[in-house]
């Protein structure tokens, strides 16, 4: 089989290759589109697992929303439109017929939602309302990289409604903390929290905060965001609840989403020359069990992988492979390269001695293991393994991560090398623009301040930032 290309060389090339040889995907007949192939589904549906139980355990439920949106619907918010209206594709012909209106086929579900909310809250009593929905939308990218940035894409986004500005923001920041948590705990990624600047905000949104994570190739990747509508789309869309005294309020609004990015995160955090590295927690296959047969040893081996399957799959995710036409160098290849975090060799002298061998996908060591309490010990370097990723992320964040001050220094070896710079601002836009010539943004406004000049001018500086390229 042929190798992937160099990763130290050509990370996105490396990147492009392995998304397919993996079987994540496969390209679609439509551009910017791809098909998620079962093995990228299932990360997907372990992902959306965990989320889900945190979002319904945090007091939001689950709807649907129609896919199609009336197009006067997303005029109604000014800001919004100006934001979506390159990327929005439009049904204007239906059943043969010209549509009256036309139909957008959803970027996003503020518009539709807030419909829906206009006729649900009319009291207090009604709020909050906090809802969620796992969807697919469609933006028209103009360059398109699977999982990354893809024309259509699988996403949950979640809408609420308050009484208040001060409930309405612990919303938006209770959601960006357990995406930071899913990111952390679960793909093993450290990311880095904050808020967008103003030209980097949500369309109407009054603040967007997000959570960026800094790639192998030191680029940013925006990995989900939550957003501080405010009131803009419930006056736009006519949102009216009466109040405890009994005068009418518009509610305060926030939504929130994170998206089969996610997949690519994963990837581009943790792959190397052999492929992919699956995080253990969310991991489609945690445990692949290979019999190596002998002549005259195949029944024996056989019973034993049978038995051992069994027993691991009752707590684990668990493949057997036992497809005789690969040799067991080939599927060594295959599992390595679809990163199965442990592999298990079963072969006649394992069933003799009452152990088998444990190949580790993130430290490529192979360990014998008694077959006596396997299944815990497994468990271990399951563990150990999300930790051994976390720690290796962090490590490799730290190192890209760089203090610079001004913008002539850290500009060109951005635009080179790129890296994450934190810095200082003065929040002008015009000091913001002077990033684009080095092909760098603003990913997002940091907490601290230990800067005291902007990195473009030699005004004060308002708040650090973090500045690099993106994807």
């Amino acid at each position: 089989m042929k190798k992937l290309p160099d990763i130290s060389q050509d990370v996105s090339q490396w990147y492009n290759e392995v998304v397919y040889k993996a079987e994540l995907a496969e390209q679609s007949p439509v551009r910017g589109c791809i098909v998620i192939r079962p093995y990228g589904w299932a990360l997907w549906e372990n992902i959306k697992s965990v989320l889900d139980a945190r979002i319904k355990e945090t007091g939001h439920k689950n709807a649907s929303f129609p896919l199609l949106i009336p197009e006067s619907f997303m005029k109604r918010e000014a800001k919004h439109v100006e934001g979506f209206a390159p990327e929005l594709a439009i049904v204007t012909v239906a059943g043969g017929k010209e549509l009256e209106e036309p139909l957008v086929i959803r970027p996003t579900s503020e518009t539709i939602v807030h419909y829906m909310f206009a006729k649900w809250i009319k009291s207090w009593r009604d709020l909050p309302l906090k809802i969620n929905q796992w969807a697919n939308v469609v933006r028209w990218e103009m360059r398109t990289r699977p999982f990354l940035r893809t024309t259509e894409f699988f996403w949950q986004e979640g809408h609420t409604a308050h009484t208040s500005k001060e409930e309405a923001h612990e919303e938006a920041l209770l959601m960006l903390d357990e995406y930071v948590k899913l990111a952390q705990d679960y793909l093993a990624i450290p990311v880095i929290a904050g808020e967008k600047s103003a030209t980097e905000r949500f369309a109407g949104a009054d603040a967007t905060y997000t959570f960026e994570g800094i790639m192998m190739d030191g680029k940013a990747l925006q990995m989900g965001t939550s957003h501080m509508l405010s009131r803009n789309f419930a006056k736009s869309f006519e949102i009216e609840y009466q109040n405890k005294e009994g005068v009418l309020e518009n509610p305060y609004l926030t939504s929130w989403g994170v998206t089969t990015r996610l997949i690519g995160a994963v990837i581009m955090t943790h792959g190397d020359q052999k492929g992919i590295i699956m995080p253990p927690r969310v991991a489609p296959i945690q445990i692949v069990i290979i019999p190596i047969y002998r002549k005259g040893s195949e029944e024996v081996v056989r019973e034993a992988v049978q038995e051992l399957y069994s027993k691991l799959s009752k707590k684990y995710r668990v493949e057997l492979d036992e497809d005789d036409s690969k040799s067991p160098g080939a599927k060594f290849y295959e599992w390595e390269l679809k990163g199965v975090p442990l592999r298990i060799e079963v072969g006649p002298r394992d069933v003799e001695n009452k152990s088998v061998m444990v190949g580790n996908r993130v430290t490529g060591e192979k360990t014998p293991l008694e077959l006596d309490g396997i299944d815990a010990a497994v468990g271990g370097m399951l563990e150990a393994m999300h930790t051994e990723l976390f720690d290796r992320a962090q490590k490799r964040l730290k190192d890209h991560w760089k203090h610079e001050a001004k913008l002539d220094t850290f500009g060109p070896a951005m635009d080179k090398d790129a890296g994450a710079y934190q810095t200082g601002w003065c929040g002008e836009i015009a000091c913001e623009d002077k990033l684009k010539p080095f092909k760098g943004s603003i990913r997002c406004v940091l907490k601290n301040k230990s800067f005291d000049s902007c990195f473009a001018c030699d005004k004060n500086s308002e708040r650090d930032v973090l500045v690099a390229k993106s994807y």
